[in-house]
């Protein structure tokens, strides 16, 4: 009998915001590897998860959401998904089936139609909506483009996900493997803990507040016998903000330093010790040098 061959390669989540991207790339790694909120522009990284099977690795790009930039970190953020799908062998357009306008998604695939490479569409929530209310939206999508496969699942309880991993797999080439098959992503601890505080401003805080923000790891010692002791910054654009974000005696800030700690022990599998702080950098957003200062370029 002969052996069976080794497939890997790059598979890309792109969409809109808000879609369950994210979502559906912790489902697939069975661990949480980016941030969910319910807040749209929520992930401004391209988050890189492993995805290991035995004759198979398919390494996800997680990406943020496609929209019409309104200052830098914006334009910085739409150039990362686009490289993504560059760099990837297989696409995966993903939509909201309870969205009711899809406009925006079609235009936004006029983009794709010259990709040469297969692209598949994902309708997540489709759960939600019915058999009846899913077929059009199917067939629409069908007429503005013509997709290698079209996938409904639901990314948050797991329905059609494997469906989609087999067909990744089948149209991956035919590769040894990129990194080796206990690694799950190539982004060290520090990314992680300071996206895990940047969730919890996004969770805690209202309005601007959380776009407004950004984490930077500034100290990151691990320590045998003793907590790690992780002391972050967390940036915004205004002193009004640093005050909402301390509050009243600095119970806003410890509160969050709480939650935020929890979730980062879970994810370390140890203590730490997170010592937080709030800085002014005006309009971080707006500007290359802060943008590249924060690690956006």
């Amino acid at each position: 009998m002969a052996e069976k061959t080794f497939v890997s390669g790059y598979a890309a989540l792109i969409g809109r915001p808000n879609v369950g991207k994210s979502t559906l790339m912790n489902r697939v790694l069975d661990i949480k590897l980016s941030i969910v909120t319910p807040k749209p522009q929520t992930t401004r990284h391209r988050v890189l998860g492993i995805y290991n099977e035995e004759h198979s690795q398919i390494i996800f790009l997680d990406t943020p959401g496609l929209l019409t930039p309104r200052y830098k970190l914006h334009e910085i953020m739409v150039k990362t998904v686009w490289t993504a799908v560059e760099d990837a062998d297989v696409i995966l357009y993903m939509i909201d089936a309870e969205n009711r306008s899809h406009e925006k998604d079609f235009a936004l695939l006029s983009s794709l139609t010259s990709v040469n490479k297969p692209v598949l569409l994902i309708i997540n929530k489709s759960d939600a909506i019915g058999k009846e209310n899913l077929l059009p939206i199917i067939q629409a999508y069908q007429d503005a483009m013509n997709f290698t496969e079209i996938i409904p699942i639901s990314a948050l309880h797991g329905d059609g996900v494997e469906l989609v991993i087999e067909c990744i797999r089948s149209h991956l080439p035919e590769m040894p493997p990129y990194y080796p098959p206990d690694v799950l992503t190539e982004q060290p601890e520090r990314f992680f803990v300071a996206e895990i505080i940047r969730e919890k401003i996004f969770q805690k805080y209202k309005d601007e507040i959380p776009y407004s923000t950004t984490v930077s790891i500034e100290e990151f010692k691990e320590r045998d016998e003793n907590k790690d002791y992780i002391r972050a910054t967390i940036y915004v654009e205004r002193s009004s903000q640093k005050g909402i974000l301390i509050g009243k005696k600095g119970a806003a800030l410890k509160s969050l330093g709480r939650i935020a700690r929890s979730d980062i022990e879970s994810f370390l599998e140890r203590e730490v010790y997170l010592d937080l702080h709030v800085s002014v950098k005006d309009k971080w957003r707006f500007r290359d040098g802060s943008l590249k200062d924060l690690g956006y370029k």
